[in-house]
């Protein structure tokens, strides 16, 4: 599943109201809007120098263009900070129903969407995949014995008996979220309805209850409330309000789709699930029935920089190729595989990959795509996770390793930081590793474009995987020289060390950040163009 954190709406408690996070656009100053583009010493904010580095070093030189594959939930095409950067095949006419081409894709003029049906239908929701686990084997293994079985069906069931456990604890931990959403929902409706009454006012905005706690002793609780929507960014007990809605839409699509073994959505697109090897079956439509996440990741790679609009993207002379492949659930390895295939056989040299699940059935067909993009030099950049754990540990897939143990040598893992060099520098939600995470970037309010021309702040390591992915972008476009397993090299050894004390993920354990990663550093695009520019002349 998309692996931001602004699908987990977590809860914000105040004179018995709940908040969740605000899927809208947060009111925000400029240098917020954009503080993963600063310089620590310049600006004091653990960014990633990208301002720094287009001023000094890279004003004068001319790039080559670059096509960057976003692998996520689909792209808004019409984005009006986007769509100047869509890659568009020329060999491929759109509409017209034929494979003009002859790739075994027909009009996939913009990319290709891998959850979709021939007659244009599309998967929004899926099962996680620890659901489908426990639904393919709950009739064989429930109420069997470890001991009684084959050591072939041992092994079966030990996944089985592992994504049961995590299966059930997904259903009471969502079965109680939903409980508690309808119940805020209620509370608040409640209060903001007093409270409209009492000023006599259809509609309640900060402005107004801001006056109000000035000017109304009589009217208790005006400022109370209108603090509770100033620190929660929202402009109106309305947004408020529909942002509890979207939780509890959220919320219900997990309990009644995705954490139920009997919902399978597949049938949409008509392929054999079992066939991995399966190509060609989806449809042409690259941007879905909810584009929310991958606009996100596409406008931080590549929103069209210094247009006064929205946020500006990290790569200046790039291209977007939107391939569909996660929904809202889990993304399943075919879909992945063959995900990656499409985007490098159609020219990607960077791939963003801002998803990740617990449990990967089928990671031997992914393993191979990953081998097949690796032999034709493309870079994968990966999102670390968003639960808080040790991957040196327990595995979130796509996984850093093969299933043979060996590093994935073109695959970059990114967990995320903040704009705060103090114990939070490290985001609560990231997931770590020695081994196995590379290196850091900002993830942490991201603001960056959403569908229909908006924009909006999010978190996750969904956010911080395309910013790795933007530096990639821009060291391959002003030095097209460089291989991919260079451009990995370069990004990790020029990331800025940390040697903050922060909190441990997921704790409140304080250790030294540089122990969160292989290269202990957040990505910096000045550093990363300096060691370019040195290793390109060196072979000169």
């Amino acid at each position: 599943m998309p692996t931001s954190t602004f699908s987990r709406f977590p809860q914000l408690a105040l004179l018995g109201l709940l908040s969740f996070t605000s899927l809208t656009a947060r009111a925000q100053n400029e240098t917020g809007r954009r503080w993963q583009h600063l310089d620590l010493q310049a600006d004091g904010v653990p960014g990633i120098s990208a301002d720094r580095a287009y001023r000094e070093l890279l004003a004068n030189r001319k790039p080559t263009p670059v096509l960057v594959a976003v692998l996520d939930s689909g792209i808004d095409s019409t984005h009006q900070d986007l769509k100047a950067v869509l890659w568009r095949k020329p060999s491929e006419i759109a509409g017209n129903g034929v494979d003009d081409d002859q790739n075994g894709y027909v009009d996939d003029v913009r990319g290709w969407n891998f959850l979709g049906g021939k007659d244009g239908q599309n998967i929004a929701v899926e099962t996680l995949e620890q659901t489908r686990i426990y639904g393919q084997y709950k009739a064989q293994f429930e109420g069997k014995k470890r001991k009684s079985l084959s050591v072939a069906d041992q092994a079966k069931f030990d996944v089985y008996a592992l994504a049961k456990a995590s299966y059930l604890k997904d259903v009471a931990a969502e079965n109680k979220q939903l409980l508690m959403l309808n119940e805020a929902f209620t509370s608040n409706t409640a209060t903001f309805e007093r409270m409209k009454q009492a000023l006599n006012t259809p509609r309640l905005d900060t402005a107004l209850l801001r006056q109000a706690a000035r000017s109304r002793p009589d009217v208790s609780g005006a400022g109370s409330l209108y603090a509770f929507l100033s620190r929660n960014h929202f402009a109106s007990t309305d947004e408020s309000l529909k942002s509890l809605t979207e939780a509890i839409t959220h919320s219900r699509d997990r309990v009644e789709k995705s954490l139920n073994p009997a919902y399978n959505p597949r049938p949409i697109v008509g392929d054999d699930v079992a066939n991995l090897a399966e190509t060609g079956y989806g449809n042409p439509d690259s941007q879905g029935p909810d584009a929310t996440h991958g606009t996100h990741c596409a406008g931080i790679i590549a929103g069209v920089r210094g247009n006064q609009l929205g946020a500006d993207g990290v790569a200046d002379a790039v291209r977007i190729m939107s391939v569909r492949s996660t929904p809202s659930g889990d993304e399943r390895d075919k879909d992945v595989a063959n995900a990656i295939r499409y985007a490098v056989d159609n020219g990607a040299q960077i791939i963003s990959m801002s998803f990740g699940k617990d449990y990967s059935p089928d990671k031997a067909a992914v393993d191979a795509a990953m081998r097949y993009a690796d032999q034709k030099g493309v870079l994968l950049v990966h999102a670390a996770g968003n639960s808080g754990n040790d991957n040196d540990a327990g595995l979130n897939y796509p996984s850093a390793r093969y299933l043979n143990g060996q590093d994935i040598a073109n695959q970059i893992t990114v967990g995320a930081s903040s704009r705060l060099n103090t114990p939070e520098l490290a985001a609560r939600f990231s997931n770590y590793g020695k081994q196995t995470v590379d290196v850091f970037a900002p993830g942490v309010d991201i603001y960056s474009s959403t569908p229909a021309n908006t924009y909006a702040t999010f978190s996750g390591t969904s956010m911080a995987a395309p910013v790795v992915a933007g530096v990639a972008a821009v060291l391959k476009s002003y030095f097209p020289q460089l291989t991919a397993l260079q451009l990995k090299q370069i990004i990790l050894q020029s990331a800025v060390p940390y040697h903050t004390k922060v909190n441990k993920p997921g704790t409140k354990k304080l250790v030294d950040f540089a122990t969160l990663s292989k290269s202990g550093g957040i990505v910096n695009l000045y550093e990363a163009v300096k060691l370019a520019d040195q290793q390109t002349a060196a072979v000169k």
